[in-house]
């Protein structure tokens, strides 16, 4: 009797321990440029349209998944790469009505940008890296594109082709 019950024992552990483990909670996945950016349209709305892209729960920053965290700063370094390898040129290279939708467009791409960094520094600051420094010097940078953003609502805001 005693086997039997150390045979079914064993098989009820060795059962728990091959269950699959509940995945970490994420809110996002990785997707191209062209499926987050936010520089087509109108200006004005900027942080409205990068939040509804990049939907983090802001009230619990310190349980933000490790892949989440990632997913974030994997875009802001693509934003980053298509303000310097594709709307400067661009803007550049356009004049007139032309030149403002992009300038308009590279704007929201700042803000974009910005908010990524900044909550991407607010997530690690939450899980124990101090980051209040470098969180004030971004957030500053992002609150000026933001007013310009705000200051150009209603024009035309166009996007760049960007494979990032």
């Amino acid at each position: 009797m005693r086997f039997s019950a150390s045979i079914i024992l064993s098989g009820l552990l060795a059962t728990a321990f091959a269950a699959p483990i509940a995945n970490e909670k994420r809110a996002l996945t990785a997707s191209s440029y062209a499926d987050f950016q936010v520089s087509d349209g109108v200006a004005g709305n900027a942080l409205a349209e990068v939040n509804a892209k990049f939907p983090v729960d802001t009230s619990d920053l310190a349980n933000v998944s490790a892949a989440d965290q990632k997913v974030i700063s994997d875009a802001r370094k693509v934003a980053e790469s298509a303000e310097t390898d594709a709307f400067n040129p661009a803007i550049a290279a356009a004049s007139g009505a032309d030149a403002t939708a992009l300038q308009n467009g590279k704007i929201k791409n700042k803000v974009l940008k910005l908010q990524l960094e900044v909550l991407d520094l607010q997530i690690s600051d939450a899980q124990g890296t101090d980051n209040t420094a470098k969180i004030a010097a971004e957030q500053k940078k992002l609150d000026n594109n933001i007013a310009l953003d705000k200051k150009a609502a209603g024009q035309a805001s166009q996007s760049v082709p960007f494979n990032g």
